[in-house]
C-alpha cells in the first residue's frame, strides 16, 4: 500500500516525539472516571427497555433511517422525541442532529450572514470553532468567562466599523466548559446582550443532566426567554447519540433549510431517537442526579482532605481537572492511575495550551465514596512520588 505523503509523516514524528500522539485504547475492568456518563445512563437496563418499549410502540422494526429526514428518514419518532424535549426545556422549538459537532457545524456555519460578528469564548469547543470557521461572519475570541474583556472587544468593532448598527452580533458561551468544569456568569452574560439587542448562545452539553435539577443552567437561572439558541448533546449525561439546537420556532425552520450538517446526512435511525426519548423521559426523575450531587461533594472535601487544592480548578461540576503540565507528568501520573484500577484520561498538549496539561476526572452516580476515595489517595501518592 502505498505510504502518505512525507509532510503528513512529519506530523505524526511531532507527535510522537513529545508524546501527544492519540491511539485508540480499551479499559475495560478499570473504574470509569474518564467518560461524559455522568449519570450512568449509557447502561441503563430501564432505558434499554424504554427504547424498545417505544419501538415497539410504533412498529418501527427496521435498522435505518434509509436518507435524509427531508427525503425520506424523517420517521415518526422525531417529531414526538423532539415535541418532548422541547416542552422538557421550556422552548418553543427542537431540531435533532446526529451528533453534538453535527449540530455546532450546522448551527455556526449558518446562522452568523456576511457582515455579521460572533464573539466566542477563547476556551470554546472544537465543534464550535470549526462551525465558526465555515462561516462567513467576522470571529472574534474573549478572555475566558470574561465579560470585560467581551464588552471591550465589541467597543473595538463597532468604533472601528461605520455601520456597526446594522452588523448582528452573536456571543457564544458554553454553560460548562468541558476542560476546566467551571462555569460563567450567565445572568450577567445575558443581561448585557440583551441590553444591547445581542443573539446569545450556549452551548449546554456538559449542563444537561447535571445542572438545574438535569434541565441545565439556561433554565436554573430563568433565562430561557433570554437566550437566542442552546446547543445540547445526548453523548453526555443522556448517554445516547446525537444533539438537539433549541430556539424560536422560526430559527428551527431556517436550520432545517439552510444547515448543510442538517440537510445532507442520513437521519438517526429510529433506535437512536427511542432511547433519546427514554433517556429524556428517565431525566425527569432526579434520582441519579442527586446522587451525583453528593459524589461532586465528596470529590471536593476530599481533594481538602489530601491538600491537592493547588493542582485543580474550582469546579462545582461533574467535571474536575488536575494540572499536572507536562505531557510525560500527566501521563505518568495518568498510567500510575491505571495501575491502580482507575480510568483517568490525561488531556494533553496541543489539545490544551502546552503548560495546561491535565488529569481529567468525570464523576459519575454510580460512583461509590469508597472508590472516590481511593482514587483521591492514588492520585495524592502517584503526584508525591513524582514531584520527589
Amino acid at each position: 500500500m502505498k505510504s502518505i505523503p512525507k509532510k503528513l509523516q512529519s506530523k505524526l514524528q511531532k507527535r510522537i516525539e513529545n508524546k501527544s500522539l492519540r491511539r485508540l485504547s480499551n479499559e475495560e475492568g478499570l473504574i470509569d472516571f474518564s467518560s461524559n456518563d455522568y449519570l450512568g445512563f449509557s447502561t441503563s437496563e430501564a432505558i434499554f427497555k424504554r427504547a424498545s418499549k417505544i419501538l415497539a410502540e410504533e412498529r418501527l422494526e427496521v435498522n435505518g433511517a434509509t436518507g435524509s429526514r427531508l427525503l425520506s428518514g424523517n420517521h415518526p419518532l422525531f417529531k414526538s422525541a423532539e415535541a418532548f424535549i422541547a416542552s422538557f426545556h421550556n422552548i418553543d422549538s427542537a431540531l435533532i442532529f446526529n451528533s453534538g459537532y453535527d449540530a455546532n457545524l450546522g448551527f455556526f456555519s449558518s446562522v452568523p450572514q456576511r457582515g455579521d460578528c460572533i464573539f466566542y469564548d477563547e476556551y470554546s469547543h472544537a465543534s464550535i470553532r470549526d462551525g465558526i470557521s465555515l462561516s462567513h461572519a467576522k470571529a472574534v475570541k474573549f478572555k475566558h468567562n470574561d465579560l470585560a474583556d467581551l464588552q471591550q472587544k465589541i467597543i473595538q468593532l463597532q468604533n472601528a466599523q461605520p455601520n456597526a448598527k446594522d452588523v448582528e452580533v452573536y456571543v457564544v458561551t458554553e454553560s460548562v466548559f468541558s476542560m476546566d468544569g467551571d462555569m460563567p456568569d450567565l445572568n450577567a452574560f445575558s443581561a448585557y446582550c440583551t441590553e444591547h439587542s445581542f443573539h446569545l448562545v450556549v452551548d449546554e452539553a456538559h449542563a444537561v443532566g447535571v445542572v438545574g435539577k438535569g434541565r441545565g443552567l439556561v433554565q436554573e437561572l430563568g433565562l430561557e426567554a433570554f437566550v437566542f439558541a442552546r446547543i445540547v448533546t445526548f453523548g453526555k449525561a443522556l448517554g445516547c447519540h446525537g444533539a438537539v439546537v433549541l430556539g424560536s420556532s422560526d430559527l428551527i425552520t431556517y436550520l432545517l433549510n439552510f444547515s448543510r450538517s442538517f440537510i445532507y446526512t442520513t437521519a438517526l435511525p429510529p433506535h437512536s431517537v427511542a432511547t433519546i426519548k427514554a433517556a429524556y423521559e428517565q431525566l425527569v426523575s432526579t434520582k441519579n442526579i442527586i446522587k451525583l450531587n453528593l459524589n461532586i461533594a465528596i470529590l471536593q472535601s476530599n481533594i481538602e482532605k489530601y491538600t491537592l487544592q493547588n493542582y485543580f480548578i474550582k469546579s462545582e461540576t461533574a467535571i474536575h481537572c488536575c494540572l499536572l503540565p507536562g505531557n510525560n507528568r500527566v501521563k505518568a501520573v495518568s498510567e500510575a492511575l491505571h495501575q491502580q484500577g482507575f480510568s483517568v484520561k490525561a488531556i494533553l498538549s496541543p489539545t490544551v495550551s502546552e503548560g495546561k496539561e491535565r488529569l481529567r476526572i468525570c464523576i459519575h452516580s454510580s460512583h461509590s465514596e469508597a472508590e472516590i476515595t481511593r482514587l483521591m489517595e492514588a492520585l495524592k501518592s502517584a503526584i508525591n512520588r513524582l514531584d520527589i
